[in-house]
C-alpha cells in the first residue's frame, strides 16, 4: 500500500517573511540628556590622550611652585613675617601654591581652543551631534586632571621640605576634587576670553594680566585678615580663595568652610560651562 504525498499548504502572497532573529540585542542610542556624560568622557580622554605623546609641559610647570616652595616658602619660613598662627609658613604655603598651579595651567586653555580654530579640528567638532556643553565640559575637566598631576607633584615637593600634609585617602580625593572644580571654572574662563579676543596673542595677553591679580587677590600667601577691607572684598568673590580654604582645610587640617568652599567651587563651574558653551560658536566663525 503505498502512502499518500502530504500537499504542502498554500502561502498567501499577503504573507510576509517572518523576520530573521538577531544573535545579539543591538546597543541602545542614547539621546537627550543621557549623551552628555559618555561625551564628556569621550572628550575628556581624547585629551588626556595627548599627555601621553608630550609630558614636556607637566615637566617644565612643575618648575615654578618648586621656587615658591623652595625659596619663597623657606625664606619668610625663617623671617615669620606673616602670622599663621603658630603654623609653619611653609605649611601655609604649600596649598596656595597647589592652587596657584592648577590655576596657571587652566588659565591658558583657551589658546588649545583657538589652535584647534585655526587648524579646522573646532569646526568639525562643532559640526557633530556632541552638545557644546559636553565638549566644553570634556576639555573643562581634562584640564581639571592634569591640574590634579601638577598637584600631585607639589604635594610631593612639599612633603620632601618637611611640610606636615595628611595622607587620609577621603581627603586626598576632597583636594583631588576641589583642584579639578577650580580648574574646570578657570580653563572655561579661558575659552570665554578667547571666544571674545579670538586671537592667540590678545588671550596670552590678558591671561597674564588676570593671573597675578586673580593669584595675589586670594588668601593663597597669607590671612585675609591681613589685607585691606578692598582686597577682602575681591577675595570673597575669587574662586582661587575658596579652593586654598578648601586645600588648607583638607591637607593641614586648619580652620575651614568645606561646604561654602565646594558649593562655590561647583557653582562656578557650571557657570564656566555655560558660559564658554555660548561663547564657542563665535570662535568657528
Amino acid at each position: 500500500m503505498s502512502a499518500v504525498p502530504v500537499t504542502p499548504h498554500p502561502v498567501s502572497a499577503d504573507a510576509a517573511p517572518a523576520a530573521p532573529r538577531l544573535l545579539y540585542k543591538p546597543a541602545e542610542v542614547r539621546t537627550g540628556w543621557r549623551v552628555l556624560p559618555t561625551r564628556m568622557a569621550a572628550m575628556c580622554a581624547v585629551e588626556i590622550q595627548k599627555l601621553r605623546h608630550d609630558r614636556t609641559e607637566l615637566y617644565t610647570r612643575a618648575i615654578q611652585p618648586a621656587l615658591w616652595l623652595l625659596i619663597f616658602g623657606e625664606t619668610f619660613t625663617r623671617l615669620r613675617a606673616i602670622p599663621t598662627g603658630g603654623l609653619p609658613y611653609l605649611d601655609y604655603l604649600a596649598p596656595g601654591i597647589i592652587a596657584q598651579s592648577a590655576m596657571f595651567i587652566a588659565i591658558f586653555y583657551g589658546i588649545q581652543i583657538i589652535w584647534e580654530r585655526d587648524s579646522g579640528v573646532l569646526t568639525k567638532l562643532l559640526v557633530t551631534p556632541t552638545p557644546r556643553a559636553a565638549l566644553v565640559a570634556g576639555k573643562a575637566f581634562a584640564a581639571g586632571v592634569k591640574s590634579v598631576i601638577q598637584a600631585v607633584v607639589v604635594v610631593i615637593i612639599a612633603a620632601l621640605l618637611g611640610v606636615a600634609l595628611t595622607w587620609n585617602p577621603l581627603k586626598l580625593l576632597g583636594v583631588a576634587l576641589a583642584v579639578v572644580l577650580a580648574s574646570a571654572f578657570f580653563s572655561c574662563l579661558s575659552i570665554c576670553i578667547a571666544g571674545i579676543v579670538l586671537t592667540r596673542d590678545r588671550l596670552m595677553g590678558i591671561g597674564q594680566a588676570i593671573t597675578m591679580p586673580l593669584f595675589f587677590g586670594s588668601n593663597a600667601l597669607y590671612p585675609v585678615s591681613l589685607m585691606p577691607a578692598w582686597l577682602r572684598v575681591i577675595s570673597k568673590g575669587n574662586p582661587l580663595s575658596y579652593e586654598v580654604d578648601a586645600l588648607r582645610g583638607l591637607l593641614i587640617g586648619t580652620p575651614s568652610h568645606l561646604p561654602l568652599d565646594f558649593g562655590v567651587l561647583a557653582l562656578a563651574a557650571l557657570a564656566g560651562i555655560a558660559g564658554a558653551s555660548a561663547l564657542l560658536g563665535r570662535l568657528a566663525k
